[in-house]
């Protein structure tokens, strides 16, 4: 935590000398002091500092300054450090001008020069003043600052890469409160510059990229090594788990993702079933160890950025980026997972980002206190998101086109669900439109059953309607199913084209892709088991792999 500030201006530089002097004799070990000649300048880094989360406890400010009076300037400084002590330096003419200020700036003190002895006519009236501010010092929050408006697509954008990547941040609802119209003011800005990211130091980024933001808060933009033993595209469960065991056992490893570590299973509320955690853990805490576990162990982590492509030559693979960059590497896996299905219904593209949201129920949980929320989904990511949003809401329905969750959910969940008071299951039913102005407002629900069609006030939608995986970006020669999921090992045999896309001598590993020393493993591969331990299983099992293949070549 920063030391809070005592900000002295003189244009006097021999009188500032001894005042900053007097002051850190007394002050320096608990409070900073910052002195200046200008009070132009002083009064241009305010909003700076503020930004920052720094804090003023007092203004010592000289009456009689050549670009503007003390009084004036104390009057400019009030807006941004409303509670700071306020103290006019004044000779023995000003005293009018001093009582006057104690009306017009609410000026705390006014102290004449010369104050020799410092100990007799300074500390005991300084003492006095910080000691009544410190009664009341509540530190200001120190870290990255996102404003924006809850209903915007790209709020919602940032507010989900800051909570995936385990960054902290402090979200501010332009239209809840006057903290956001304060950072405008103060800063020069309008509501269309938003959103705006406020950075530790204080700088702003307007209307940042996620690339952009990536930049300044300490992730890995760049490639340290020319060839990596492994490289792993994907950071779920089975792309952490194989960064673990890779790096654990000496392999120059590295690993891309194109968004936010964690997956599908980073952003659930709450896994249960996970062994070890008998009470459950957050798969951001599940997400958090494994990151710190690898980075332990020397793996490397290159996010956020996307892979377009892989070509292989001489046995080296070759990683495309997205930003035209491309990795080497002797072998590679593939844990990219899979996205949520689109719903195909009116409105719900309208409103992505805008109260319909594809997983995210944590970031925006919060702005359900006391609405009806709906969640569509029958799995157990549904399940644990609506368990959470019955934290907030005051009603969170879960819409199913089957008669009953017994055949998607786990049974530890649907007992849950139904212990709970404020969660409803609404079966046999599906949302046929989404309505609203700007942000979402309502939904237009179908009994399947009866065919009756109602309207209901909806303050949110979260979707989880299965899932599709990620592999359109491939163009080598892997085989995929006819759902695009990534086969591998045996099951490669029958398919007619395996036989011209595999020139070995040997049948593939049981996670090798159609091409040899490309590996799959999690829920991106076909036949996988779609759960948090096993795809931690297959991740650690595709690093045995790679080393039986880097011994063969």
């Amino acid at each position: 935590m920063n030391r809070p500030i005592i900000f002295s201006i003189d244009d006097d530089p021999q009188v500032l000398r001894a005042l900053s002097r007097d002051l850190k004799t007394e002050y320096g070990k608990e409070f900073k002091i910052i002195s200046t000649i200008s009070a132009v300048e002083a009064l241009e880094s305010l909003a700076q500092l503020k930004n920052a989360g720094d804090s003023v406890a007092m203004f010592l400010c000289d009456q009689r300054m050549p670009e503007m009076e003390g009084v004036e300037f104390l009057e400019k400084a009030m807006p941004v450090f409303p509670d700071a002590k306020r103290v006019l330096l004044t000779a023995y003419s000003d005293t009018t001008a001093a009582i006057k200020a104690i009306n017009d700036v609410r000026l705390d003190y006014y102290l004449m020069k010369p104050w020799n002895p410092p100990e007799e006519k300074l500390y005991p009236v300084i003492n006095d003043l910080l000691d009544d501010w410190l009664s009341h010092y509540v530190p200001a929050f120190k870290g990255i600052q996102l404003i924006g408006f809850q209903f915007s697509p790209k709020s919602h954008e940032l507010k989900d890469f800051l909570a995936g990547n385990l960054i902290p941040y402090r979200w501010i609802d332009i239209e809840r409160g006057p903290d956001g119209q304060d950072i405008l003011t103060r800063n020069h800005l309008t509501r269309n510059d938003l959103p705006i990211v406020m950075l530790e130091d204080g700088s702003l980024l307007r209307q940042p990229s996620i690339r952009e933001v990536a930049s300044h808060t300490g992730l890995n933009p760049h490639v340290k090594k020319e060839v990596y033993d492994v490289v792993i595209i994907g950071a779920g469960p089975a792309g952490l788990a194989a960064a673990v065991y890779g790096a654990s056992e000496g392999l120059n490893t590295l690993l891309i993702e194109r968004k936010a570590p964690g997956g599908q299973a980073g952003t659930s509320s709450r896994i249960e079933n996970y062994l070890g955690f008998p009470a459950g853990l957050s798969g951001a805490d599940l997400t958090r160890r494994a990151v710190a576990q690898a980075s332990r162990l020397g793996a490397e982590f290159l996010s956020p950025r996307s892979v377009n492509d892989i070509t292989q030559k001489d046995g080296y693979k070759t990683i495309h980026l997205d930003d035209g960059h491309q990795v080497i590497s002797r072998a590679v896996i593939i844990t990219t997972g899979v996205d949520y299905r689109k719903l195909d219904v009116e409105g719900v593209d309208k409103f992505t980002g805008a109260g319909v949201y594809y997983g995210g129920a944590n970031t925006e949980a919060t702005a359900c206190k006391d609405k009806e929320v709906y969640v569509i989904g029958g799995g157990n990511s549904a399940g644990q998101a609506a368990m959470y949003l019955s934290k907030f809401a005051r009603q969170v329905h879960i819409v199913i086109r089957r008669p009953n969750l017994s055949e998607t959910m786990s049974a530890y969940l649907i007992t849950q669900i139904a212990d709970t008071k404020n969660i409803a299951v609404l079966s046999c039913t599906e949302v046929i439109k989404a309505c609203g102005d700007q942000y979402l407002q309502e939904l237009v629900i179908k009994n399947l059953d009866s065919g009756v069609v109602e309207t209901r006030a909806a303050a949110a939608l979260y979707i989880f309607i299965g899932a599709k995986p990620y592999t359109d970006w491939i163009k080598l020669d892997i085989i995929k199913n006819d759902k695009e999921f990534i086969e591998t090992g045996r099951d490669l045999q029958s398919y007619d084209l395996f036989q011209k896309y595999w020139k070995l001598p040997r049948d593939p590993f049981l996670l090798e892709t159609s091409c040899p020393g490309i590996f799959a493993a999690g829920d991106v591969r076909a036949s996988a088991m779609n759960r948090v331990a096993s795809a931690v299983g297959e991740g650690s099992m595709a690093i045995s792999f790679v080393h039986k293949y880097l011994a063969e070549v």
